[in-house]
C-alpha cells in the first residue's frame, strides 16, 4: 500500500513553534475554565416524541394521517421558541408561510388524489419542516452569510438544493446562524451574535454550519442543510453530536450559496449536504439534493458493510494542531473492535504521512484572486484591515476580529501561479492519488473529525489549525460523513468521520447507519 510515503522530518523551528502554541493553548484553557465554569444554561427537555423520530418516519406518519404536517410545524416552532434564548441558533423565520404550506400538504393527503405509495414516490418528504444556514438562499429571507455589509440583502430565489427539497414536499421554516462569511469554525457574527452548544452553552457549536448543527442537536427542526468547504458540515455535526455528510465533489449544486466560489477549483471544494439526528435520513436527502447527479452515486445499490475494506488512522501528526484526545482514539478503537466482532473484519491501521501537510495544502489551494477582505469590507487594503482591527478592539467595527485577522493573513503565503502555489497543487494531487489507491471501490477510512471535543467560546483562537482533519478532505474531493459515538466524560459529543472514494458516498452512509445502530447515534442534550 502506498500510504507510507516518507516526508522530510518537521524542522526544529516548527517544532519549537508547535510546542509554544500548545503551551499557550493550555494556559488559555485554564483561564477559560475559570471564566466559564463547568456548566452553562440548561435547556428545556424535549417533550414531543415526534421531534426524536427520523425525518423519513415523520414523513410516513404524515402520509398515513397519523399526524398532520401542521402539527409537526407547530411543534418545531414551539421547540425553537423554547431553546433559542439559550442557544441563539435560529436567526430568521418564515413560520406563517410554512404553516400555510403545511396546511396545503395536509389537504393533499386528505384529498385522496394520490395513494400513500404515490405520495412516497412523488413527494417523499411531504410536510416535513427543515432549516438551512444563512448563506444558502431562501426566497424572501435574508442572505447575509453573517456579513454586516449584507445585512439588508434578501434572496430573490431559492438555492437549487432548496428548490429540489421543496419540490419533494419538504417545508423550509427558517435560517440558522453562521460565522462571518462562513470562514471560521466558531459561529459568531456582528448581526446575530454567538451561538451556544446545546450540550454545554459555554462551548462552541463549530462552523460554518454551526447554527444548523445546534438546532438539529436540540431538535428544533426535523432535518437541516449545511455547506462545507473546510469542514463546515462535519465539524458542527461533530461538536453537536449529529450526523453530517459532505458529498463527493461537484455532485450537489452550489447555486444560490454565498459566497459564490470564484473558480471551478474552489467550487469543487465546496459541498452542500444534509445534517440529521439519524443516519437513515442521509441517503434519501442526498438522493434528492444531488438532482440529476444522483445517478452517479448509485445510492440504491445495496452495501454489505461486512464486505468493506476498512482502514483507520488515529492522527495526522500535523504541526500546529492539537494531539487527538484519548477519548476519541478510544471511541475509534471501539468501532474497530465492533467491526471485528460483528463482521469478522480486520480493519487495517494506516499512516498516510502526507496528511501532516493538510493545512499547508488547504490554505494554498484556497487562494483566490479576490482577497478575503473584499467580501467583508468596502476597502480591503492592508492599511484598511489594520485600521478595522483597531476599531474592533475598541468595539466600533462591524467585523469580527477573526474575520479581520483572516483578511490580513490572506496577504501571506503563496500567490496564485507561483512555484510554491504550484508545489502545493501537486502535493494535493499526490495525496488524492494515495487515498484513491488505498480506498479502491470498496474501502472506507475512519479518521478523526476533530482532535478535541467542543472548545470554550473564543478558544479556537488559540487552536486555529485544528480544522485540518476536515479541510484536507475538501481539497481531495472525497465524500465524508461525521458519525457521533457518544459523549465524553464532560458530557460533550465525540465521534469520527468516514471517508470513501469519489462518488462512493453510499459506503460512508452505510457505515454511518451501521454505527448509528451500534453506538446509539444522537443523544438528547443535557438529558438527566
Amino acid at each position: 500500500m502506498n500510504s507510507e510515503i516518507t516526508n522530510k522530518p518537521i524542522g526544529l523551528k516548527l517544532r519549537v513553534v508547535h510546542s509554544v502554541r500548545l503551551a499557550i493553548a493550555a494556559v488559555a484553557r485554564f483561564f477559560f475554565t475559570l471564566y466559564y465554569g463547568a456548566e452553562g444554561e440548561k435547556l428545556p427537555p424535549i417533550t414531543d416524541d415526534i421531534l426524536k423520530l427520523p425525518a423519513v418516519e415523520v414523513a410516513k406518519k404524515i402520509r398515513r394521517k397519523e399526524i398532520s404536517s401542521v402539527e409537526v410545524v407547530e411543534t418545531c416552532i414551539r421547540r425553537i421558541r423554547d431553546i433559542n434564548s439559550a442557544l441563539n441558533c435560529f436567526v430568521e423565520d418564515r413560520f406563517n408561510l410554512a404553516l400555510k404550506e403545511a396546511k396545503e400538504a395536509d389537504d393533499l393527503v386528505s384529498s385522496g388524489t394520490k395513494t400513500e405509495q404515490q405520495l412516497a414516490q412523488d413527494v417523499p418528504f411531504l410536510g416535513v419542516p427543515f432549516t438551512t444556514k444563512d448563506c444558502i438562499g431562501v426566497k424572501g429571507l435574508h442572505l447575509t452569510a453573517g456579513v454586516v455589509l449584507r445585512k439588508d440583502v434578501i434572496a430573490e430565489e431559492d438555492a437549487d438544493v432548496i428548490k429540489l427539497l421543496r419540490h419533494k414536499g419538504a417545508i423550509i421554516i427558517g435560517l440558522t446562524n453562521v460565522p462571518e462569511l462562513c470562514m471560521w469554525w466558531e459561529t459568531h457574527n456582528h448581526i446575530h451574535g454567538r451561538t451556544n452548544n446545546p450540550y454545554n452553552t459555554t462551548r462552541i457549536v463549530g462552523g460554518s454550519s454551526g447554527g444548523e448543527g445546534c438546532i438539529q442537536a436540540a431538535a428544533g427542526s426535523i432535518f437541516g442543510i449545511g455547506s462545507d468547504i473546510g469542514g463546515s458540515i462535519r465539524m458542527p455535526a461533530y461538536f453537536n453530536g449529529i450526523f453530517g455528510h459532505k458529498p463527493s465533489r461537484n455532485i450537489v449544486s452550489n447555486s444560490g450559496q454565498y459566497p459564490i466560489p470564484q473558480t471551478e477549483l474552489l467550487n469543487s471544494f465546496l459541498g452542500i449536504g444534509p445534517m440529521t439526528r439519524h443516519a437513515v435520513d442521509l441517503k434519501p436527502l442526498l438522493n434528492i439534493m444531488a438532482g440529476d447527479n444522483s445517478k452517479k452515486l448509485n445510492l440504491d445499490a445495496k452495501v454489505d458493510v461486512g464486505k468493506l475494506k476498512v482502514y483507520y488512522q488515529f492522527s495526522n501528526d500535523a504541526p500546529l494542531t492539537d494531539p487527538v484526545d484519548p477519548e476519541i482514539i478510544a471511541a475509534m478503537k471501539k468501532v474497530v473492535e465492533f467491526l471485528n466482532v460483528k463482521h469478522q473484519m480486520k480493519p487495517v491501521e494506516i499512516k498516510i504521512q502526507q496528511l501532516r501537510q493538510s493545512i499547508a495544502i488547504w490554505l494554498a489551494n484556497m487562494k483566490n484572486e479576490k482577497k478575503f477582505g473584499y467580501f467583508i469590507m468596502k476597502n480591503d487594503s492592508i492599511y484598511s484591515i489594520c485600521k478595522e482591527i483597531f476599531k474592533n478592539i475598541i468595539g466600533c467595527s462591524g467585523n469580527t476580529l477573526i474575520a479581520l485577522v483572516t483578511a490580513l493573513f490572506d496577504y501571506s503565503g503563496p500567490k496564485i501561479g507561483d512555484d510554491k502555489y504550484n508545489h502545493f497543487l501537486k502535493k494535493r494531487d499526490e495525496l488524492e492519488q494515495v487515498f484513491k489507491d488505498t480506498l479502491g471501490d470498496d474501502g472506507v477510512i475512519l479518521y478523526p473529525t476533530h482532535p478535541t471535543t467542543a472548545p470554550y467560546h473564543n478558544e479556537p483562537l488559540f487552536r486555529p489549525m485544528n480544522f485540518s482533519y476536515t479541510a484536507i478532505i475538501n481539497c481531495l474531493g472525497f465524500p465524508s460523513t461525521t458519525v457521533p459515538l457518544g459523549l465524553s466524560r464532560d458530557g460533550l459529543p465525540i465521534g469520527i468521520q468516514v471517508i470513501a472514494n469519489h462518488n462512493n458516498d453510499r459506503l460512508c452512509l452505510a457505515m454511518a447507519e451501521e454505527l448509528d445502530a451500534a453506538f446509539g447515534g444522537w443523544r438528547e442534550p443535557q438529558k438527566a
